[in-house]
């Protein structure tokens, strides 16, 4: 199965991080993990990222509640940076309200949305869906 280069995670609860990571590193997810605790933290780190063409991450796993700006914040200004490569965008919450699922969708870029606590199945569903489009 193809390993992703490049994974980032945009969360600020550090046990969902921390347990997210020893999942990917069970089933070899990913050759490499940048975190980010808000969408504020992950853009300034990002954009000179994707404006300078460096290595890019290939999936984003992205949190919609949290500080400074949230998911929804991070998303409409994440879609306003002119980026060559397609980084996938999963929307990771523990929120199950389908306007928030619908509006998730409704993002060109966001692939899925995936209700907390994730699982080893659906990350290696998530590496399944990442080999057949890449």
């Amino acid at each position: 199965m193809k390993k992703i280069n490049l994974t980032c995670i945009i969360d600020d609860d550090p046990i969902f991080v921390f347990g997210i990571r020893k999942v990917m590193e069970l089933i070899n997810f990913s050759d490499g993990i940048m975190v980010f605790k808000n969408g504020q933290d992950a853009l300034d780190n990002l954009r000179p990222i994707i404006l300078s063409k460096e290595k890019l991450p290939d999936i984003i796993l992205l949190d919609l509640n949290m500080p400074v700006l949230d998911g929804w914040q991070f998303l409409e200004e994440f879609i306003k940076i002119p980026c060559d490569k397609k980084i996938i965008i999963y929307v990771v919450s523990s929120s199950i309200n389908q306007e928030d699922v619908l509006r998730a969708k409704s993002y060109k870029s966001v692939s899925d949305y995936i209700v907390k606590p994730v699982t080893i199945d659906r990350l290696k569903e998530v590496l399944s869906n990442f080999e057949k489009v890449s």
